[in-house]
């Protein structure tokens, strides 16, 4: 099991591509719609390319190593859902400890999304394409999210049936994601455009 992922909904879109690939992430995927169809804008297409059309973009995908971030157009920010890599195995037994626990569980050919009384969602991933590594140095060590309420860690132990020492929250008005731990990037504490604060570990790069 590997956290590798989160998503926001934010209006600074081209900011936060702009962010994480200076960062040295690349971008993998932009899907939005444009005259009344979904199409793709991906690299080597730059932002001054299209710019200038009326496109919604669905998600704009970022990738490195372990890690997947991606984002969509939103009127404001917000944050949607964090996601693990699962086995076969582990997905199933994730889902029977979810409906036990009267989480909500929406499984596609895809992926799988768990829904959660603490305002975001947990997505289930099966296919190992959706990192461009397992066995990266380059992945996601930790997050510290802000929550209404106590008790997610406790829940997510119970959810993932194993102790969770690699995500902590506080109690919030808002549910975000203030840090995130990244091993194998020289970022030193800065804050994306959607205000989460990306930490890279000194010393993980190879």
């Amino acid at each position: 099991m590997l956290l590798f992922h989160y998503h926001f909904w934010t209006p600074h879109l081209e900011e936060t591509e702009k962010f994480y690939v200076e960062n040295v992430f690349r971008t993998s995927l932009r899907t939005g719609k444009y005259q009344g169809e979904y199409q793709t804008f991906n690299p080597p297409l730059e932002w001054d390319d299209f710019r200038n059309k009326p496109i919604t973009f669905r998600i704009i995908e970022v990738r490195r190593g372990a890690m997947n971030i991606t984002f969509g157009f939103g009127k404001k920010v917000m944050f949607d859902h964090i996601g693990f890599l699962v086995t076969k195995k582990e997905l199933d037994k994730i889902c029977h400890n979810a409906r036990s626990m009267n989480w909500p569980v929406n499984t596609n050919d895809r992926r799988t999304f768990i829904g959660t009384p603490y305002g975001f969602r947990i997505e289930l991933q099966s296919n190992a394409d959706s990192i461009d590594g397992t066995r990266s140095s380059e992945k996601m060590e930790g997050l510290e999210l802000i929550l209404k309420k106590e008790g997610f860690e406790r829940d997510l132990s119970k959810l993932l049936n194993s102790p969770v020492h690699f995500i902590r929250s506080k109690i919030g008005e808002t549910p975000t994601i203030s840090k995130a731990v990244m091993s194998g990037i020289l970022i030193s504490n800065q804050k994306d455009p959607n205000g989460v604060n990306v930490i890279g570990k000194v010393g993980e790069t190879n």
